[in-house]
């Protein structure tokens, strides 16, 4: 799957923009529509957010864990083209341990999402917990205006629960549901009690999501971090 070109860092300053959590009114505020697909899940595992034109990826980044339903435990970045095709960019949360070698990851706090994604069809990859390495697709599907009386960002729409944190990726959580659906299974007592006495892959209720504050998220980073 194809990712979006990197464009100028420079914030794009749509006429008007919807709040984070706020009623927006009635001008040309911009609402970006996403669906985010959990690669490699069959059937696939999903979700459509809406989200305003003025987030950063880190706001993004917040609105994806809610939506899919992770503990937001891991690090993260978003993936794109550079200047060139052969170069990949990353955004997302800076990690002090980084190796010679490794990319520079760009804080996601200070680049916004509509200065890389701006015309339906543009996808990045978001990529959540490097050892398990679960990959996302984002896709930006339409841009709209905001709903009457309507609060973002939401989840309009998705299918199927998110796997557990910490179940080894896409083949572990293949092998933890065969362990689960049987009932002969050697492991099936134990695995269920860490998943925490029950699970169901099929339930997800969009209405359910809740959306935490990035803004605070992100100052509770930094008030972690220091010495």
């Amino acid at each position: 799957m194809a990712v979006a070109r990197k464009k100028a860092v420079t914030r794009k300053k749509p006429a008007a923009r919807a709040r984070r959590g706020e009623k927006p009114g009635d001008g040309a505020a911009q609402i970006l529509q996403f669906k985010i697909t959990l690669e490699g899940t069959v059937p696939s595992i999903w979700r459509r957010i809406q989200i305003p034109a003025d987030y950063t990826f880190w706001d993004l980044h917040v609105a994806i864990q809610d939506a899919m339903g992770w503990d937001d435990c891991h690090l993260h970045h978003f993936l794109f083209h550079g200047d060139d095709e052969s170069s990949i960019v990353r955004v997302g949360l800076p990690d002090d341990e980084e190796m010679d070698g490794d990319a520079e990851v760009l804080p996601g706090w200070r680049h916004g999402v509509f200065d890389q994604l701006d015309r339906p069809g543009d996808c990045v990859i978001y990529e959540y917990d490097f050892g398990d390495g679960w990959e996302h697709a984002v896709l930006l599907e339409e841009i709209l205006p905001p709903a009457r009386g309507g609060r973002y960002p939401r989840c309009v729409a998705g299918e199927r629960a998110c796997p557990p944190e910490d179940c080894g990726g896409v083949h572990g959580y293949e092998n933890l549901l065969k362990a689960l659906r049987d009932p002969k299974h050697p492991r099936r007592k134990e695995l269920l009690e860490w998943v925490g006495g029950s699970y169901d892959p099929e339930a997800f209720t969009p209405g359910q999501v809740k959306f935490h504050d990035p803004r605070k998220r992100l100052r509770a980073l930094f008030e972690t971090s220091e010495p």
